[in-house]
């Protein structure tokens, strides 16, 4: 869905207030799943089942969908095969949704690459994370980003996940980034939903909660919406929850949050998000194997009794 030219320059002091409920902006869509990305048993990427995931997710109420993320095995695929789930993903659902891509890397260079050759396959707008393993400076990481925004013209969504690069963005940090119009959002990982309200205030960008545990805290706290890993088979849910906070019916979205924690623990809770989505994916029918790529392992049979315990 091309609303780069409407979301460019959205954020989060376009935000409206209707009756007494406050309406963030929400230049991404509101229901993100960072999508698994589906391989046939011999661990090749299955283009077909890709698709038809991505249409089931929107189906179900998704007005966004995040390819080539963590939860996508993008540290494990490669560029052209980026580029041939990007473009599947864009014509399953491109017309109906917004498709946001990852473009993370150590390596600057490497993340322009990925950014420019994304844009090109028709994603709406690119996932930023902080450079992982090396842990630049906060000079390092502006830099980093900076690049990206010089070399691309979509709309830019930072990914702030310390536990897993080693770098958090810093409030100086995003406070600089937030001055750019490219940068429209931040996915909130961080584990810190007092941190992130703050930040939302003070930056004027929509937050968007990266922590499915996490969801119900951010959005009755103003966020924009949830960028979901359990949303793989509990977006019509989410959708709920979202629409029932914009609504300002707090209870019933509450009620939707205490519904879903079993499922959240049991995919989110010490196992790996990406090898739990696929086997819940995999458990419901919805793709045609639970292969993953080593160094990530398939789901074993404890993995799967309590994923089954939620049904």
């Amino acid at each position: 869905m091309d609303t780069t030219a409407a979301n460019t320059t959205e954020n989060a002091d376009t935000a409206t207030q209707m009756g007494n409920v406050f309406q963030p902006a929400t230049p991404i869509g509101t229901v993100c799943v960072a999508m698994v990305t589906p391989m046939h048993a011999n661990g090749e990427i299955d283009y077909q089942a890709a698709a038809k995931l991505a249409r089931k997710l929107v189906d179900d109420g998704c007005d966004s969908i995040l390819v080539s993320g963590t939860t996508g095995e993008s540290p494990t695929t490669h560029q052209a095969e980026k580029d041939k789930l990007t473009s599947a993903v864009v014509e399953a659902v491109g017309q109906d949704a917004y498709v946001l891509a990852g473009a993370g890397s150590n390596d600057t260079a490497h993340a322009v690459r990925i950014a420019q050759r994304a844009q090109a396959c028709g994603a709406d707008g690119l996932l930023v994370v902080s450079p992982y393993y090396n842990r630049p400076s906060q000079r390092g990481v502006i830099r980093h980003v900076e690049a990206i925004i010089d070399a691309t013209d979509l709309p830019i969504t930072l990914y702030d996940i310390p536990g897993r690069t080693g770098v958090a963005f810093s409030d100086d940090t995003l406070d600089h980034l937030a001055q750019s119009e490219r940068i429209v959002a931040v996915k909130d990982a961080t584990g810190n939903p007092e941190q992130g309200l703050q930040r939302m205030e003070r930056t004027g960008l929509a937050y968007y909660s990266g922590d499915d545990g996490l969801n119900y805290a951010f959005l009755t706290g103003g966020a924009s919406g949830v960028i979901s890993v359990v949303g793989h088979v509990a977006a019509a849910q989410y959708r709920k929850m979202v629409d029932l906070v914009a609504d300002g019916q707090y209870p019933a979205a509450r009620a939707v949050h205490r519904q879903l924690q079993p499922l959240v623990e049991a995919i989110m809770g010490g196992g790996q998000g990406a090898v739990m989505a696929k086997a819940a994916l995999y458990q419901q029918g919805f793709i045609p194997t639970d292969a993953v790529r080593s160094p990530l392992a398939p789901a074993d049979e404890q993995d799967y009794a309590r994923i089954a315990q939620w049904r």
